[in-house]
């Protein structure tokens, strides 16, 4: 019997990148491998398609999510893995979460105004509400813990007070299980190789801004060589990457795909050339996302093989979601 109901879901952007990885895919492997843990994996297409999408290119993105998942290690036989637009029970608690959750709630939500920018009266309703539909996502499930982002964890926060808002209006003590955040403590948020200060992103215009997950060996070590640092030796302390951002964000790839804190890893480094370390960082980066890479593609093209994974996720999703609706409709009085 697992003690842990472990949920996250990734957005079918396409075109995943280090940043995805090691911001979410490789902890999520790790959570898979644990025994005390049952992981539910979802494609989150649903908030995807609260920005534009072309229709074919989203459907290969939500091939290539799962090919990535499997990739990375995640065992489909042991991980339910599926995409949430195929269990319609995602939709209707969404309705019916958002007539519990409250307007000054999602007001609050800075990820929206960031999304938004300036022009927010153009925004899409489904861009607005989407915390709500995340939160949907994970209390179907009775999920115990979610792995969240810092970006994220606001969103965690509301999904939290909504199941509680819920079991107190209804008066259905823990009907709704209160989910736990998994917030990773080492370093997670990965930033673009030529701007320390911004996120790693696939939108970012130059390519030389991220490693993807389906770069091949000379695409990496070239993108690392051009990748940004400063003049000076790298430092012997954590204090001093902080004003070095970029410096940082490398220390901090290197740390987490050795499995090393990033005071280790100045131990190792510190006062030598960026030139040495930027070719152990490349050796790195090649050992560890090629195998990957190369998997990507080879699962990319048995799209029969992804189909199933998901029709069978999506099996086993229904199943525990159609019931918890079942289960709603009661209380509400449906």
């Amino acid at each position: 019997m697992h003690q842990k109901r472990v949920f996250s879901g990734v957005q079918p952007t396409g075109n995943l990148h280090l940043g995805n990885y090691i911001g979410a895919i490789k902890n999520f492997v790790e959570l898979s491998k644990d025994k005390d843990n049952e992981c539910i994996f979802c494609v989150v297409d649903l908030h995807a398609i609260t920005v534009n999408q072309d229709p074919k290119q989203l459907k290969n993105n939500i091939r290539e999510t799962v090919a990535t998942f499997i990739a990375s290690g995640i065992d489909p036989k042991k991980s339910i893995i599926f995409n949430q637009s195929k269990v319609s029970a995602h939709s209707e608690a969404a309705w019916i979460l958002s007539c519990t959750a409250r307007l000054g709630w999602l007001n609050r939500m800075t990820q929206f105004k960031e999304k938004a920018g300036k022009d927010r009266e153009k925004a899409s309703i489904g861009l607005y509400s989407y915390p709500v539909l995340m939160a949907a996502d994970i209390l179907l499930y009775d999920s115990t813990h979610v792995p969240v982002g810092n970006d994220q964890k606001q969103h965690l926060e509301l999904c939290r007070d909504i199941a509680q808002k819920f079991n107190n209006d209804f008066n259905v003590d823990d009907f709704f299980k209160i989910p736990e955040p998994l917030i990773k403590k080492e370093f997670s948020r990965i930033m673009s190789l030529k701007d320390g200060l911004k996120k790693m992103s696939k939108s970012e215009l130059s390519d030389l801004s991220r490693i993807n997950l389906t770069d091949d060996k000379d695409t990496i070590s070239n993108k690392i060589k051009k990748a940004k640092t400063d003049a000076l030796p790298l430092p012997s302390k954590i204090e001093e990457l902080e004003k070095r951002p970029e410096v940082k964000n490398l220390i901090g790839i290197y740390s987490s795909l050795a499995g090393l804190t990033l005071e280790n890893s100045l131990n190792e480094f510190s006062g030598k050339n960026f030139s040495l370390f930027k070719e152990n960082l490349s050796q790195l980066l090649i050992e560890k996302i090629i195998p990957i890479s190369l998997k990507i593609k080879e699962l990319l093209n048995d799209h029969n093989y992804l189909d199933s994974i998901l029709i069978d996720g999506c099996k086993k999703a229904d199943k525990i979601a159609s019931e918890k609706v079942k289960k709603i409709h009661e209380i509400i009085g449906f």
